[in-house]
């Protein structure tokens, strides 16, 4: 798409009857240091969640059998963080994106909380030897602390919206 497309779908956008009705979800879009910081986090989110995704995507089957779920719901999780990091990075739809991959989050602390595994994990090199070892050698015991710290991340952009620095500001500001 190139930038002319994105401005005249910008001016039309009101005009446009699927979009028309996304222009509640935005209350502003912040510029300045406000709208710098928000683009470095919702940027570096989308990345992470493409980077999250990905493995699962391609290695569905797997994931479902280690997560004893089933494959229709891992591939509606691995979608949305693929997905949803892709629309992160550009600034589109982020509210909508932010809540699809917070979904999956939640439902991740949910399933480590329910093993019963901490909210953070001990450091792997304070483990004595032998207590626990991942799948290559040492590794991150469980824990929820990193879906903790991405629902944190989500939220934040997902309240405080994408930013001057994106889609969504192009499209949808007046």
């Amino acid at each position: 798409m190139t930038y002319l497309s994105i401005a005249i779908l910008a001016s039309n956008a009101a005009h446009v009857p699927v979009l028309g009705w996304l222009n509640f979800l935005y209350l502003g879009f912040p510029d300045g240091i406000e709208g710098w910081t928000l683009l470095l986090l919702r940027v570096g989110t989308g990345i992470l969640f493409m980077q999250h995704g990905y493995p699962k995507i391609t290695h569905l089957q797997t994931w479902a059998n280690s997560l004893h779920m089933p494959i229709f719901l891992c591939f509606l999780s691995a979608l949305s963080m693929v997905a949803g990091g892709v629309c992160l990075v550009l600034g589109f739809l982020t509210l909508l994106a932010s809540i699809a991959i917070l979904g999956s989050m939640v439902f991740a602390m949910g399933l480590e909380i329910a093993q019963g595994s901490p909210f953070v994990a001990r450091d792997p090199y304070l483990i004595p030897e032998g207590q626990y070892e991942g799948p290559k050698g040492k590794g991150e015991p469980p824990s929820w602390e990193k879906a903790f710290m991405y629902c944190l991340m989500l939220i934040t952009i997902a309240v405080f919206g994408p930013g001057a620095f994106s889609l969504d500001s192009l499209i949808f500001s007046n």
